[in-house]
């Protein structure tokens, strides 16, 4: 890929570029900038102010800057003059430390040092909804078990199918697309890459799929649990580490169980040990909690973890591995901060690694039915609050991802917390009212 924006818009007919970053709190901020415009930015940066967005920023702070990254540039498939590209945030010359796709950089960096190239792919899974987002879009998309529905998922055919063949175009090899466990729920898959490409594809994917949802008259969410008694939306990630070519996977070894290295099970460990301060940025909402501590669902199952586990190949545990080289990590929810998301996994192995932490014994029992029997393992947190004190405590966690990110986080997050915490609801009056 060229580095020359102005030379890419040429060859394409670009007329305008989307400067775009993602904030603390995953929101995509961008500017429209004409071509004419983009040589300068690409020197200088896109002007924003930084309090503007969620950001620990004030009024007073200095411009951020969005440098563009050409490397991650992608041509609207869907309206083919405009280029979305990401972008690096810098204030006063230096990268911006708490914005997410500078923390995801500078762990891959450090990564890189030690020989590693972290792999990953993600499922985000997310709900085509009416408008006004009230309800599911189809009315006819209402069995009590519509995973892989096909004549649902053939409703939604002109949907699915367009972003599918824009990814085609794209180049992203996608390879599968379903109506997921939930009434009116989808996934889309698409191959796995390194940590930082695949950030930036699920950035996009998440913009792209509001987009060609709206210009079909609907609305999708990501939100992990828009509708009671059913499934939540997921945003699975699968995890691998090879060595600095990416030829030979550092994960896999055929001689030791489930397939997993030394060294990729080391990594596992480090995941297993920060899992409960993982949640503060795998599952970033208050509506999060609503997801990983559900009640069984229409469906009969949540697919969702509530408890530090691993195991082989088993749906029901926060951690499995379905195969040699490789292991899926089913905490995250469709809220999850693209980069935060890629950030996190590095920063909690890199931490098992230095530590050569143990993963604990595996179970093979069925959580949802038995996992009661399960007295060595941790629950997950019930609450965002709850998350929060977790990775407040988990210093080492909060140094790896650097200080300055994980005190704004903490700082805003704890802000979100306290403002859900002054509203009252209809549920309050319905049941304390004639107390």
């Amino acid at each position: 890929m060229t580095q020359d924006l102005s030379h890419f818009a040429a060859e394409r007919g670009i007329n305008y570029f989307m400067v775009s970053y993602t904030d603390l709190f995953g929101a995509q901020r961008a500017k429209l900038v004409p071509t004419a415009a983009i040589a300068d930015m690409q020197k200088n940066g896109a002007g924003f102010a930084g309090f503007a967005t969620w950001f620990d920023l004030t009024p007073a702070h200095p411009d951020l800057f969005a440098i563009p990254d050409a490397r991650s540039v992608i041509q609207l498939p869907w309206k083919k003059d405009v280029a979305w590209v990401a972008a690096d945030c810098v204030m006063d010359g230096q990268p911006l430390a708490q914005a997410p796709r500078c923390v995801l950089k500078r762990l891959t960096e450090e990564a890189k040092r030690q020989g590693l190239r972290v792999k990953t792919g993600v499922e985000p899974e997310f709900f085509l909804i009416s408008p006004d987002g009230s309800k599911i879009s189809d009315e006819f998309d209402n069995a009590e078990k519509p995973c892989y529905d096909q004549q649902a998922l053939m409703r939604r055919y002109d949907v699915i199918a367009e972003i599918c063949d824009y990814m085609l175009e794209l180049g992203w090899k996608p390879y599968q697309n379903d109506h997921e466990d939930a009434n009116g729920q989808f996934e889309m898959n698409w191959e796995y890459d390194d940590a930082l490409e695949t950030a930036d594809k699920h950035s996009f994917f998440k913009f792209m799929v509001k987009s060609i949802a709206e210009k079909h008259g609907l609305r999708a969410t990501f939100m992990p649990k828009p509708f009671m008694g059913l499934t939540g939306n997921g945003c699975h990630a699968h995890i691998s580490v090879w060595d600095l070519d990416g030829e030979t996977n550092a994960f896999a070894d055929a001689a030791m169980p489930f397939g997993l290295s030394a060294q990729g099970r080391t990594f596992l460990g480090g995941i297993m040990k920060h899992a409960s301060a993982l949640a503060a940025i795998t599952n970033p909402t208050v509506n999060s909690y609503k997801r990983i501590n559900a009640p069984r669902t229409v469906s009969g199952a949540t697919w969702a973890p509530n408890s530090v586990t691993w195991t082989g190949n088993n749906r029901t545990h926060m951690v499995r591995v379905p195969g040699p080289g490789r292991f899926e990590l089913r905490l995250p929810d469709g809220a999850v901060n693209p980069y935060l998301l890629q950030a996190i996994i590095i920063a909690a192995g890199l931490s098992g690694l230095k530590s050569k932490a143990d993963p604990g014994p595996h179970h093979d029992i069925n959580m949802y039915q038995d996992g009661h029997l399960v007295t060595d393992a941790p629950k997950l947190p019930l609450n965002l609050l709850d998350a929060l004190r977790a990775f407040e405590h988990d210093a080492e966690l909060m140094a790896t991802l650097g200080e300055d990110f994980s005190s704004s986080y903490l700082k805003l997050k704890h802000d979100e917390w306290n403002t859900y915490c002054s509203q009252f609801t209809a549920w309050e009056h319905r049941t304390t009212l004639d107390i």
